[in-house]
């Protein structure tokens, strides 16, 4: 299966989390990172750069990578490797764009409801500052989750 390159970066402030709303293609209505697909000719951390810019007007800081994310989706035999970032230090605030729309929340009030159903599992780690791989296999466009494993990793 082709392995398509992106990427996610989660801003974080005053124990809060942005989680903006994809308002446009894939992932569209759910709660998720700013991000996508690496271009020709830029590293991962260039990428996740310029999509924040893209997607939130921000900039970020300080980036720090904690997780490498593997779905493999079954029904469009399709695998996606995306590298996910921290960033606590950023200027500007972020602005509601063409694609995203954002949203604060406390960590107790993640809608993982709204959120891609891998999420309840990975992202509670990543926000206590674990570092990981983790690989997760949709069986449909539902998306129905299948089997997943996860990892600890030092990057």
């Amino acid at each position: 299966m082709p392995v398509v390159v992106c990427t996610q970066i989660y801003l974080f402030r005053d124990g809060q989390v942005c989680l903006p709303m994809k308002k446009r293609g894939f992932g569209q209505g759910w709660h998720n990172g700013y991000g996508g697909k690496v271009e020709e000719g830029e590293s991962v951390e260039e990428s996740a750069r310029r999509e924040l810019r893209e997607e939130a007007a921000v900039e970020c800081a300080v980036m720090d990578k904690r997780a490498e994310l593997v779905f493999n989706f079954a029904r469009d035999k399709k695998t996606i490797l995306s590298h996910v970032y921290f960033c606590g230090e950023f200027s500007g605030e972020p602005k509601e764009t063409e694609e995203m729309k954002p949203f604060w929340f406390n960590f107790e009030q993640i809608p993982y409801a709204e959120m891609w159903p891998d999420d309840i599992i990975w992202f509670p780690k990543f926000i206590a500052g674990e570092t990981f791989r983790a690989e997760f296999e949709f069986l449909d466009s539902k998306p129905t989750l299948g089997r997943h494993a996860i990892e600890t990793m030092a990057f």
